[in-house]
C-alpha cells in the first residue's frame, strides 16, 4: 500500500511541476492584455483632468481622445480574441494531457512490465551475485583489479571479454598488462596484435606488425600470426610476396581448417590459385567454370555475375544454414560487394545457426571485426 501512495504522490507532484509552465504562461499573457487596456483608459481620465485645467485645447484633446480610443477598442477586440483563440483550448488539452492520459499510460506500462513485489537491489548486492549478467561481472572484476593491479589473472581473464564485447581500447590495456605481469609468449603477442589490427579498422600497423613477428619468432606455425602478417603485405602493395604467403598458411592448414575459405580468396585476390579443402564442395563455392566465366565477362557483367552467385549462396544458407563456410564466405562477400547491410544481416543470422559462445560463432564476429562491421547484434 505505501508503495502505491508513494507512486500517487509523485505522480501528482511531476504533473504540478508540468502544469505550472502552462498555467503561469497563460495567466501572464491575459495580465498583459488586461494592463494594457487599463493604460489606455488611465490615459483618458488623464487627458480629461489636461482639458479642464485648460492644459491643452478642445481641439488637441479631441484628436488625442480618438487615438487613444482607437488603441483601447484595438485592445479590447484582442482580449476578445483570445479569450476565443484554439490557444485556450490548447492548454486545456496539454493540463488533460498531463492530469489524466500520462499517469494512465505510466501506470498500464508498469502493470504490464513492472513489478511492485520485487525487493529492491542495490549495486552491491548485484555486484555480489552477477548471475549472468556479463556487465555486472565486468564491473565486479575493474573493481577489484582498481584495488589489485598487478593481478595477473584478472587481467587475463578481462582482457578476452573486453575484446568480445568490442571494448577495444580497454583491451588492448588489459592485454598489454598480462604481457608486462606474466610475460610475452606467442599466444599474448598475437592476441596483442589482432587487438592492434581491429583497433585500426582491419590494418595491419607498423606497431601491430611488429607484435605479430615477435609472436611468430616464439611459433612460426601460428595461423593467426602467419594470416595477419600476410595481409600487412597484401596491403603494402607486395602482392607476390602476399601471396606465397598466404600460400605458405594454406598448406599447412588443415583441410577443414575453417580460416582456409579466407586464405583462398585472398590468395586469388593476389593472383594465385585458390588451394583445394575438405570444404570445397560446401553449397555455394563456385566452380572452376565460374570462375573461368567470370574471368571472361567485362567489369559490369562480372560485377552482374558475381552479385548472382552471392545472392544463389544466400539462398542455399537459408536452406541450410549450418554450412560453416558458406557464411564466412557470404559475409565477406557482401562486404567486398560494399553491402554493408546485408553482410551485417548475414552475420546476424550466422549467428543464429553458430552461437556467439561457440568457436565458429566467435570466428564469424572476428571476421566481422577484421571487416569493420557491427558486432553488438541481437540474436534472432
Amino acid at each position: 500500500m505505501l508503495f502505491w501512495i508513494l507512486v500517487a504522490v509523485l505522480t501528482a507532484v511531476v504533473g504540478a511541476v508540468l502544469l505550472y509552465p502552462l498555467l503561469r504562461g497563460a495567466k501572464e499573457a491575459e495580465d498583459c492584455r488586461s494592463g494594457e487596456a487599463e493604460v489606455y483608459r488611465d490615459q483618458l481620465r488623464e487627458l480629461e483632468r489636461d482639458l479642464a485645467g485648460g492644459l491643452i485645447s478642445a481641439q488637441e484633446a479631441g484628436y488625442a481622445r480618438a487615438e487613444i480610443g482607437r488603441r483601447l477598442i484595438a485592445a479590447a477586440k484582442d482580449e476578445k480574441t483570445a479569450a476565443k483563440s484554439p490557444a485556450h483550448g490548447s492548454y486545456r488539452l496539454a493540463q488533460a494531457f498531463i492530469i489524466v492520459v500520462l499517469p494512465a499510460v505510466g501506470l498500464c506500462l508498469y502493470l504490464t512490465n513492472g513489478d511492485p513485489g520485487l525487493p529492491s537491489q542495490p549495486l552491491e548486492a548485484r555486484l555480489e551475485k552477477p548471475g549472468n549478467d556479463l556487465a555486472i561481472s565486468i564491473v565486479k572484476i575493474e573493481q577489484h583489479l582498481a584495488k589489485n593491479p598487478d593481478d595477473a589473472k584478472g587481467w587475463e581473464v578481462l582482457a578476452p571479454i573486453y575484446f568480445k564485447t568490442n571494448r577495444i581500447g580497454d583491451a588492448e590495456l588489459a592485454y598489454r598488462n598480462v604481457i608486462r605481469l606474466l610475460g610475452p609468449n606467442a599466444t599474448r603477442l598475437g592476441d596483442l596484435g589482432e587487438v592492434l589490427v581491429v583497433k585500426a579498422n582491419g590494418i595491419v600497423t607498423a606497431e601491430a606488425r611488429s607484435v605479430l613477428q615477435q609472436s611468430q619468432a616464439l611459433d612460426a606455425a601460428n595461423p593467426r600470426t602467419m594470416f595477419y602478417l600476410a595481409l600487412a603485405l597484401e596491403q603494402e602493395g607486395k602482392a607476390a610476396d602476399a601471396k606465397t604467403a598466404f600460400e605458405a598458411l594454406a598448406k599447412q592448414s588443415p583441410p577443414d581448417a575453417p580460416w582456409l575459405a579466407a586464405v583462398n580468396e585472398h590468395i586469388v585476390k593476389n593472383g594465385g590459385q585458390a588451394i583445394a579443402s575438405a570444404n570445397a564442395n560446401a553449397p555455394g563455392n563456385p566452380t572452376a567454370e565460374d570462375v573461368a566465366a567470370a574471368n571472361a565477362l567485362s567489369s559490369g557483367d562480372r560485377q552482374q555475375m558475381i552479385r548472382g552467385m552471392v545472392d544463389s549462396l544466400d539462398a542455399k544458407l537459408k536452406e541450410d544454414p549450418k554450412n560453416f563456410e558458406g557464411w564466412m564466405r557470404l559475409i565477406r562477400s557482401y562486404a567486398v560487394l560494399n553491402d554493408r547491410e546485408r553482410a551485417a544481416d548475414a552475420l546476424k543470422r550466422g549467428l543464429v545457426a553458430f552461437p556467439a559462445d561457440g568457436g565458429e560463432g566467435q570466428q564469424l564476429l572476428a571476421l566481422a571485426k577484421e571487416l569493420g562491421l557491427p558486432t553488438e547484434v541481437k540474436q534472432q
